[in-house]
């Protein structure tokens, strides 16, 4: 397989998902799975940022953060993951809510189980930088109404 600007994808993460149609269509379902999941838009910064409707931008950022994260080209001009994330106020429960949503969108779009583990481990390993310190109360609990 080549990548658009001719260089050779073999062995990368990127090629065996199937090159950048493949990670761009699988990132589409992605993102409207993640816009539509009531459990992530409990965070109100979420919720706030899904409201500003900037799909196709987001899918984009996603698309070329995905392509350069498992070994296609240098194509992500976006922030790195702690600025991208530091208006949302990300818990570890709001990370880990997200895991589902990309698990069955890999499955979906017919990722094998080393590719799956192996994109699945790359998120993980940006968990530090996602989520915000402090942040272990859940949303829910935060949300809960108080009794007296």
């Amino acid at each position: 397989m080549l990548w658009p600007d001719g260089e050779r994808a073999v062995g990368q993460v990127a090629a065996r998902l199937g090159g950048v149609s493949a990670i761009a269509g699988a990132v589409e379902i992605l993102v409207d799975r993640l816009y539509d999941n009531a459990t992530a838009n409990r965070n109100a910064a979420v919720a706030a940022f899904h409201a500003e409707r900037g799909h196709a931008g987001f899918k984009f950022l996603v698309t070329a953060w995905s392509i350069e994260q498992t070994g296609g080209p240098k194509c992500y001009p976006g922030r790195d993951m702690t600025a991208a994330h530091e208006r949302l106020h990300v818990t570890e429960d709001d990370f880990d809510t997200v895991a589902p949503d990309i698990a069955a969108t890999l499955s979906y779009v017919g990722v094998p189980a080393a590719e799956h583990q192996e994109f699945t481990d790359i998120i993980e390993s940006y968990r530090t930088m996602v989520v915000e310190t402090g942040t272990a109360v859940t949303v829910a609990a935060a949300s809960a109404p108080v009794r007296a």
